[in-house]
């Protein structure tokens, strides 16, 4: 069944050059071969990602992509010196140090795409 199967994120969005800038010079995914000609296909870590148009893109009112990693802080650092905005929620029993949410020893930060969609970084 699906779960032998691998899965990867899908992403839509309005513009595939504005989402490749994106994508690639900001959050630094590297571009993976495709034979789909209006398909991006990224490679991060052992996960793929599919960024594609859509003219729904962006109505997503939730996560779209989650990474998980060591250091949320530094990635967060590395992502605003590439003028990555950083979004502020108020969650019960989170405070705020920067940019990062903190809930007990979970550290979580989200951004968007330029079409809106909610990216997250959470600690590992």
């Amino acid at each position: 069944m699906l779960g032998k199967s691998d899965a990867f994120a899908t992403v839509a969005v309005k513009d595939l050059k504005k989402a490749a800038t994106f994508y690639e010079g900001k959050v630094g995914l590297e571009k993976q071969p495709s034979s789909e000609e209006m398909v991006l296909l990224y490679g991060s870590g052992a996960s793929k990602i599919l960024v594609y148009e859509s003219q729904f893109a962006g109505t997503n009112q939730a996560t779209t992509v989650t990474w998980a990693v060591d250091d949320v802080d530094a990635e967060v650092r590395e992502l605003k010196g590439k003028g990555v905005t950083f979004e502020r929620y108020n969650f019960p029993d989170t405070k705020l140090e920067g940019d990062v949410h903190v809930s007990g020893k979970r550290r979580n930060a989200w951004f968007k795409d330029p079409d809106g969609n909610i990216l997250a970084i959470v600690s590992k």
